[in-house]
């Protein structure tokens, strides 16, 4: 038997898959010359390998039996409760009613509260722009987005309200609303404290959950409120969902979500289809990680070193960008939005001729769940060095200043 034609076998939902531009971009920019704007990649010289290799002895000798061993698959005991201890210093509270699971990174938390909460048809609320991880692990359940814009204070809470209402009215009910309210991907701007709490007053009122994605909050780099929504919500409505991929090491695949237990049961039950149970091994080094201090010290060099860089990008955007544009000036996180002068500019057609040139960026369409966002960029300033930021911004804007004449 042939199997020349293979579309017969693939599963319907296969359609709703796509491939994550940021991950191709990513092959592309490794296998040729080019100064890569486009990852969201920590810097590795914030990686604490001396520290990791002391401590993989350590775990190894005194606890090697279990850290080798299968594990819960809510998690490793001693680093969830080194873990919630964590998040108490940050501000999260974690009240007598919540659980907390650990995930195979943050990204597979999205794909399993995707999994156990969306149906298809719900309306969910995403912003404009949004995560495109996030956009990719909901849209496999098929729902109907309804894209929020954003500005300098984070999602307007007031466009929403009036959204609410109208679908309400309507007789249509949103299920959940996905956020990065600190230091956004992409757009790297911060929700302001009072639309925060506007949030979860609208949360209330209408009857829906939210998700909080917060893997930057330790990066800001300018006096900022960073209270998390989980803390302003006293009635179980918010979903936290953070990693230590920025704070300690993208490759130990570690993520949590922390949501009220009976919500965590229900993921539970989705995450021992999926992979029974988040490595043991990177969950007992994480957990001396945090015990020893050793991520609070990543937090520390890595915020100092991301705030130069932040400053290096939007000192040479001010240099050399071509006039008209347009870019986000962000408080915190690792990434800088930039939006071309004119609408009709397309940058996923001028990606071709920025590669070419010795350039990559992330193209903004597909953080746009509306279909919007054609004309903009987003910009990753923690991996590349600073000389490379500078000289990458030289090459993008004479890309773009060509693609103008």
């Amino acid at each position: 038997m042939s199997m020349s034609n293979v579309s017969r076998f693939i599963a319907r939902r296969v359609e709703l898959m796509r491939s994550s531009e940021i991950r191709e971009l990513l092959k592309i920019v490794g296998s040729r010359k080019v100064i890569s704007l486009a990852g969201g990649l920590p810097d590795p010289q914030t990686f604490p390998k001396e520290e990791l290799v002391r401590i993989c002895s350590k775990v190894l000798m005194e606890r090697g039996d279990s850290a080798l061993q299968y594990s819960p698959t809510k998690g490793v005991d001693e680093f969830r409760y080194e873990l919630i201890k964590f998040l108490s210093n940050k501000g999260v509270k974690v009240s007598k009613d919540d659980d907390l699971i650990v995930t195979t990174g943050s990204q597979q938390a999205l794909h399993i509260i995707a999994l156990t909460l969306i149906d298809p048809k719900d309306y969910v609320v995403m912003e404009l722009p949004s995560y495109l991880g996030a956009i990719n692990a909901f849209r496999l359940s098929e729902p109907n987005f309804i894209g929020i814009p954003l500005d300098d204070d984070g999602m307007n809470t007031d466009i929403l309200e009036v959204r609410l209402r109208r679908l309400y009215a309507e007789g249509k009910k949103v299920k959940l609303l996905y956020t990065i309210p600190i230091a956004h991907n992409p757009a790297g701007v911060t929700m302001s404290l009072d639309r925060r709490k506007h949030l979860v007053e609208l949360a209330e009122k209408y009857d829906f959950l939210i998700v909080e994605d917060d893997p930057y909050s330790s990066f800001t780099y300018e006096p900022t409120d960073t209270t998390p929504l989980k803390s302003l919500s006293s009635s179980g409505r918010v979903i936290y969902v953070s990693t230590l991929s920025k704070i300690l090491s993208p490759g130990f695949r570690i993520g949590w979500i922390v949501a009220h237990n009976d919500i965590v049961k229900e993921f539970e039950k989705c995450k021992q289809s999926l992979d029974l149970h988040t490595p043991t091994f990177t969950q007992y080094l994480s957990a001396e990680a945090l015990r020893t201090g050793i991520v609070n010290s990543v937090i520390e060099k890595a915020k100092a070193i991301y705030k130069r860089k932040k400053d290096v990008m939007l000192e040479a955007l001010e240099d050399y960008m071509v006039p008209g544009c347009w870019w986000s000036r962000p408080v915190g996180g690792l990434f800088v939005m930039l939006r071309l002068p004119r609408e009709d500019m397309n940058t996923s057609e001028m990606l071709l001729d920025a590669i070419e040139a010795g350039v990559a960026y992330v193209p903004g369409a597909s953080f746009y769940v509306d279909g919007s966002g054609a004309n903009t960029m987003r910009l990753n300033f923690s991996y590349p060095k600073e000389e490379q930021i500078v000289e990458g911004i030289k090459i993008l804007s004479n890309v773009i200043k060509s693609r103008l004449q």
